[in-house]
């Protein structure tokens, strides 16, 4: 599985022929954009930082689009989706967590969550995730210390921070204690994250 960071809350997971695409931002939006081909496309919000599915859409390849709360199944990988709010873009709206099942790894993607305050059912279903992907920039997104906070709460093996700039990314950082040189991709396989427990891993955008 290989994980890249393309800026915002818009991150890319690539394995064997399948491609992920978590948040595309849209040309609509400010954020610098990517364009790529994906298999299946997760927005969970509709913002236009967020719901830029066109962007990957490419060539012959037109992505499965999920936008909500529910559970699906689309080429072998299993998503659970659950509702939550967020504020990002100045107006409380649903947030959809995306809880995904994959290559025998189970990822979690908070999106723009902007609470630490999850649903019972929504937490049931993180019990053992590998890698966590995790809004750490405020602006109606979780800020830094209750980033953390839910991190620990999560105890996931693999901690991914998104939606952050340089000052609210070194308050996470310190948070967790680590300096989390960034790397431009993350290269992991299941036997990788055995034995890990909430190690932070920053990529560049």
């Amino acid at each position: 599985m290989v994980i890249t960071y393309h800026g915002g809350t818009f991150v890319k997971v690539t394995f064997g022929d399948t491609t992920l695409a978590f948040n595309p931002i849209s040309k609509r939006s400010k954020l610098k954009q990517s364009k790529f081909g994906s298999d299946i496309a997760l927005v969970s919000q509709q913002h236009m930082d967020t719901n830029g599915t066109e962007q990957v859409a490419h060539s012959s390849r037109e992505p499965f689009v999920i936008s909500g709360p529910g559970e699906y199944e689309v080429k072998k990988v299993t998503i659970t989706g659950f509702q939550s709010n967020t504020s990002y873009g100045g107006k409380e709206m649903i947030n959809t967590i995306y809880i995904v099942k994959l290559e025998g790894m189970k990822l979690c993607f908070l999106g723009t969550l902007g609470e630490d305050k999850i649903s019972e059912e929504a937490f049931e279903a993180m019990e053992n995730i590998d890698i966590l992907f995790m809004p750490v920039g405020g602006n109606g997104m979780l800020l830094p210390t209750k980033a953390h906070q839910l991190g620990v709460k999560i105890s996931a093996r693999i901690i991914i921070p998104i939606g952050y700039d340089d000052k609210t990314l070194k308050q996470f950082l310190k948070e967790e204690g680590g300096n989390g040189k960034p790397i431009d991709k993350l290269t992991v396989k299941r036997k990788d994250v055995e034995g890990k427990e909430g190690e932070v891993i920053v990529l560049s955008p």
